[in-house]
């Protein structure tokens, strides 16, 4: 069982492939579980569990960790609660947020993560994976815009916004949807960076590659927003 620490990784977006620019940040999330070979489950739930994606994991993975994924389309696993509170590390994967929560929530993956996070299971996940964790985020989970999802699990406070950098109308429209109050305050990540939080409080902004970075996106007066950068200490 891992540590009773409550750690979540919220990352803006990663490549997950072999030898991906971004494995300084999978190997910090694996450091985080305090063991040498983790058991690191995905749920790759948001892309509808792509055949590619998941091999793409296991083939990233089976060198340093031990890694399995729960299956949801196909189940095999009755006690789900049991196989994420086996795990060190569970790992969401980017996709269709609003899909993936319906899911969770007809097989009680939901309540499962809840208790795995309590028991000290480290939570983490890009773009859908880590929209899942706030109260809200931004989503294109409902077409081609960008829209609010105000049905997040709620295990930390605020709004999340992923892709910061990489997709340009992500940006204008998050703060939009924070300085008009159709979002409460929250964080935003750029590809390649993960916000770590203890408990639901904000621990440490990490990065992959130098230059990226977060930042927090609050509403003032007047429906204006001010955007504070969150420096990345850079992981290697």
């Amino acid at each position: 069982m891992a540590t009773q620490t409550q750690r979540i990784l919220a990352m803006g977006g990663i490549q997950l492939v072999p030898d991906s620019t971004d494995w300084p940040m999978l190997q910090f999330m694996l450091d985080l579980t305090g063991r040498e070979r983790p058991r690191i489950c995905m749920l790759a739930t948001a892309s509808g569990e792509n055949a590619s994606g998941l091999a793409n994991f296991y083939a990233t993975f089976a060198r340093r960790a031990e890694p399995t994924h729960l299956d949801l389309f196909g189940r095999k696993v009755g006690d789900i609660e049991g196989f994420l509170l086996e795990q060190d590390v569970i790992l969401v994967g980017g996709g269709n947020t609003a899909n993936m929560l319906a899911i969770w929530r007809i097989h009680g993956v939901d309540k499962a993560l809840k208790s795995a996070w309590e028991s000290g299971v480290v939570l983490a996940g890009w773009s859908a994976g880590a929209n899942c964790w706030f109260e809200s985020s931004v989503t294109d989970s409902f077409g081609l815009g960008l829209d609010p999802l105000k049905d997040g699990l709620r295990f930390l406070d605020g709004s999340f916004c992923p892709h910061y950098d990489s997709e340009s109308l992500r940006r204008p429209r998050y703060e939009e949807l924070v300085s008009g109050g159709r979002l409460p305050d929250g964080v935003a990540a750029d590809d390649g960076v993960g916000v770590v939080y203890e408990g639901r409080g904000l621990a440490e902004v990490v990065a992959s590659l130098p230059g990226q970075h977060a930042y927090r996106v609050q509403r003032r007066k007047g429906n204006s927003v001010e955007e504070t950068q969150l420096r990345a200490r850079l992981v290697r």
